[in-house]
């Protein structure tokens, strides 16, 4: 007969130092939850859009509108730019997709503060749902913009085959700002009413509405080297408005100040994360 006897000797230790980094851990975490993020996802377009007539179409009048508004208001001013409404439109849309997408990321760690202390799920479940959602509204977004473009009569060139390299950058930079938003959001709170102010502040240092070269040297070189969204930016809308890659500065600037910030994000997030079940 067997012998089922269990041994009460026996005794179970943890050893923290056996233990991956919480970088890792939170990837590979992050890679098997990844139904829930397409869930998260698919919960933020279907919520926001269900009782819409028009539906997911207002994500591609959403930018338009912003930018009638704007060609109104400052077509005036810069109506030496050829084409301006498509200039406009470009920058706005990759402003849109980085400003909504932080924002929401801080709105969506605090819902789900109550979550984390029930159940576990990756922390950065929240932050890359609305990454995911805010990349969907912008792969949406560029339909109008084509239209826009060739209406404006801009040339359409094998340049926009460089496209997925700005996106990627502007979704890793989103992420890894995210991030550090939401771990301090989670500490303290107000983050999220001072960011609204912070966004709109960058909105009007970037050069969306207005080109670079109209700024004195002094500023334009502060904003070269202290503004992360003007090299995303420009590294957006060249393909699209000029018809030709950017310059090589903007492109190793761009792709340098993403990753770096969106390594940055991740291992600050990823070392915070454990206070937040407590936090929340």
């Amino acid at each position: 007969m067997a012998d089922n006897t269990i041994n009460s000797n026996i005794v179970f230790t943890y050893d923290s130092k056996a233990r991956r980094s919480p970088a890792i851990e939170e990837l590979l975490d992050t890679i098997r939850y990844r139904d829930l993020i397409y869930q998260l996802v698919r919960r933020d377009i279907v919520a926001r859009y269900k009782r819409s007539v028009l539906g997911v179409f207002w994500t591609m009048l959403q930018p338009l509108g912003m930018m009638i508004v704007m060609n109104i208001v400052f077509s005036k001013l810069f109506g030496r730019i050829e084409g301006y409404i498509a200039y406009l439109l470009s920058g706005l849309i990759a402003w849109t997709f980085f400003s909504q997408t932080t924002s929401s990321a801080v709105h969506q760690i605090i819902w789900g503060g109550a979550l984390l202390k029930r159940i576990y799920v990756p922390k950065t479940s929240f932050s890359l749902s609305s990454v995911g959602t805010g990349f969907v509204n912008l792969i949406l977004s560029l339909i109008p913009l084509l239209l826009i473009v060739l209406i404006a009569r801009r040339p359409v060139t094998w340049a926009v085959t460089f496209l997925p390299i700005p996106i990627l950058c502007l979704t890793f930079f989103a992420l890894g700002l995210s991030l550090i938003l939401s771990t301090l959001a989670i500490q303290f709170p107000d983050i999220k009413e001072m960011y609204q102010i912070i966004i709109q502040a960058w909105m009007y240092l970037t050069p969306i509405v207005y080109p670079a070269d109209i700024l004195p040297e002094t500023y334009r070189n502060l904003m070269l080297y202290s503004n992360p969204m003007y090299y995303l930016i420009e590294m957006f809308r060249s393909p699209i408005y000029n018809g030709s890659l950017p310059s090589i500065t903007i492109i190793i600037g761009g792709t340098t100040i993403s990753i770096i910030t969106l390594l940055i994000g991740w291992v600050y997030f990823s070392y915070q994360s454990d206070k937040f079940a407590y936090l929340a």
